[in-house]
């Protein structure tokens, strides 16, 4: 028999082995929590809470996400502003991603590459990069004042701006370096530093694709005779369309960079080479959107798809304040409720009518009501007029005119701007009861 004084003495070896073990099992739990990679997706429903009370990051699971490389094109003349935003929300749950510009440096510690750095010397002998010769030579110093002016878009973009003029020679490059960062990647995103992209809706959408073959997938816009996906929607290409692409800029490297010069838009130039080389656009209009939250309009019925529907995987011209604000209504929405693909009902519903809501009169504000009304003289006079037409959801009252609207648009603030905006909260909720639930998402098969 086993003597109870050695059992006790078992026992206490037994519990201090056990507690060193769950010490341990903790220790290698905290410490991999703590280096755990950025994209590995949190297996928690309802993630813990951050030092300052809020909900940690969640990353859902992302079936796909491994074989996409993600190309985010900026420059140096908004890097700073427009990038780090990305790296808490949009690309924080991505693992591969890179970042082209016309400038090599870090942000955060993450490298940005310089897209342009490999082109041939010839091409760079071009006017449009002097700009470049001149950041190249003096790092960030060497930017001016007028590098940083904007203008207001035009037929022909924005010629009086140094970093838009060179913008239009990353697309090539970039194409090329993409696919020498990832060889093996079955699908490719490009995005640019003002996107926004709901990552479970996309990945949803590309498995209906065979990533073996070659496709174009974007926002469809036409230059001439070019018809091209729109840069700032983002889109996407499988590996054997972007291998195409490489393949026509490397044979015909002189000629097309004798057409880039002459052109004005580099994802026109990228459309025109994926055509050369018989890859089509696939259109995708309202899943990838030009516009951003306050120009929506989720009633249209003006256009060959009606969005409501429909998918919702990317906007444009977005803040990084509205981008944060966005990653945060997604987060959310996996997080409580496990809703992962965004229609643009959802978007309504959920993000842009409450708002609404919230504020359904406002000064300094243009919600983008676009129907003339005359006889108005004042903002009373404007709402007024709305009231009476039965079907008008919104009004605005800017230059001393009235404008009404039948279909409700966020629209975005006027700073010092002389504007008054305001919506029929009730009509509007009578509308979105009459468009009902989507009984399945629409990915414009």
């Amino acid at each position: 028999m086993v003597s109870r004084r050695f059992s006790r003495r078992l026992i206490v070896v037994a519990t201090v082995v056990a507690l060193i073990f769950l010490y341990n099992i903790g220790f290698l739990s905290s410490h991999n929590r703590q280096w755990r990679p950025h994209f590995t997706p949190t297996p928690e429903i309802t993630p813990a809470l951050d030092e300052n009370g809020e909900p940690t990051t969640y990353c859902p699971p992302l079936p796909g996400v491994e074989d996409v490389l993600v190309v985010m094109k900026t420059g140096v003349t908004e890097s700073r502003e427009k990038v780090p935003i990305h790296f808490r929300t949009t690309l924080r749950c991505i693992p591969h991603f890179v970042i082209y510009s016309d400038f090599a440096e870090e942000i955060e510690g993450v490298q940005i590459h310089d897209v342009l750095g490999n082109m041939d010397s010839a091409a760079k002998k071009n006017p449009d990069f002097d700009f470049y010769h001149r950041i190249v030579k003096y790092g960030r110093k060497g930017l001016e004042q007028h590098d940083f002016s904007d203008e207001a878009n035009s037929a022909i973009g924005k010629p009086n701006n140094p970093g838009w003029k060179l913008d239009k020679w990353k697309f090539l490059p970039m194409a090329q370096e993409a696919l020498r960062y990832k060889p093996d990647a079955k699908w490719f995103i490009f995005v640019e530093a003002d996107t926004y992209i709901s990552w479970p809706t996309v990945l949803t959408w590309l498995a209906r694709f065979d990533h073996t073959k070659p496709h174009y997938l974007g926002t469809e816009t036409q230059i001439a005779d070019v018809i091209f996906a729109h840069g700032g929607s983002g889109f996407m290409l499988s590996n054997p369309a972007l291998q195409r692409a490489s393949d026509e800029y490397t044979a015909r490297e002189v000629e097309l960079n004798e057409y880039t010069d002459q052109h004005w838009a580099g994802d026109c130039v990228l459309g025109k080479v994926l055509s050369d080389a018989g890859v089509n656009l696939h259109f995708t209009w309202p899943i990838l959107q030009n516009s951003n939250l306050g120009e929506l309009d989720e009633f249209t019925t003006d256009f060959y798809r009606r969005p409501w529907c429909f998918i919702a995987a990317t906007l444009h011209h977005l803040s990084p304040t509205e981008i944060e604000s966005l990653w945060k209504f997604e987060q959310k929405r996996w997080r409580d409720k496990n809703k992962r693909i965004l229609l643009h009902s959802d978007l309504f519903r959920e993000y842009i009518a409450p708002q609404i809501e919230a504020q359904p009169a406002r000064t300094n504000w243009n919600n983008m009501a676009d129907e003339e009304q005359p006889f108005a003289h004042t903002p009373d006079d404007c709402r007024l007029i709305c009231e009476t037409q039965t079907t008008c959801v919104q009004f605005a009252f800017r230059e001393d005119k009235c404008f009404t609207s039948l279909n409700p648009r966020l629209g975005h603030a006027v700073p010092g701007g002389v504007a008054t905006s305001g919506w029929n909260t009730s009509r509007i909720r009578d509308m979105t009861a009459k468009k009902g639930v989507c009984r399945k998402p629409d990915f414009g098969d």
